[in-house]
């Protein structure tokens, strides 16, 4: 026995062409206006600052505070009495020491800053305001379009 296979409509090059060539065609027109250009600029900075501040803000802060807080068996207690000599201890020690220790830490955190931020720009890419305004305009476009275009586009 034989069956026939399931009834589907095929997807037609030129039907997906002119999706793609429409979408195309209104960037193209979207790109010449000043709000959205204004807005496209405005996110891309907020989109940075948000990665740059997570990135170099808060992640190394918290594996600072976390690591050693999780060593101490979260006990404050037992947390400041071993950071307390160490701090002491680099109070009075010479400045080469001073500078060294700093150095130190500031190249601590500038590596988990930047290990967190190229896995942050992997993670949550830019989403241009182009391609949103875009993406409203082509379902519509569907709608009005449905009965020219493939099921799945």
């Amino acid at each position: 026995m034989t069956t026939a296979p399931p009834k589907t409509k095929s997807v037609d090059a030129p039907e997906v062409a002119a999706y793609w060539a429409e979408r195309r065609r209104y960037i193209e027109r979207i790109r010449k206006v000043p709000e959205i250009r204004q807005r496209f600029w405005r996110e891309v900075a907020i989109y940075l600052l948000r990665r740059v501040l997570w990135s170099f803000g808060f992640f190394p802060i918290f594996i600072a505070f976390w690591i050693p807080f999780v060593l101490a068996s979260f006990n404050p207690v037992v947390m400041a009495s071993e950071f307390i000599p160490l701090l002491q201890d680099f109070v009075d020690a010479n400045p080469e020491v001073q500078a060294t220790t700093l150095s130190t830490l500031t190249i601590a955190w500038a590596s988990i800053g930047f290990i967190f931020l190229v896995f942050d720009f992997v993670l949550t890419p830019f989403r241009s305001p182009y391609e949103y305004e875009a993406d409203v305009y082509m379902r519509s476009w569907e709608q009005l379009n449905h009965d020219q275009l493939p099921d799945k586009v």
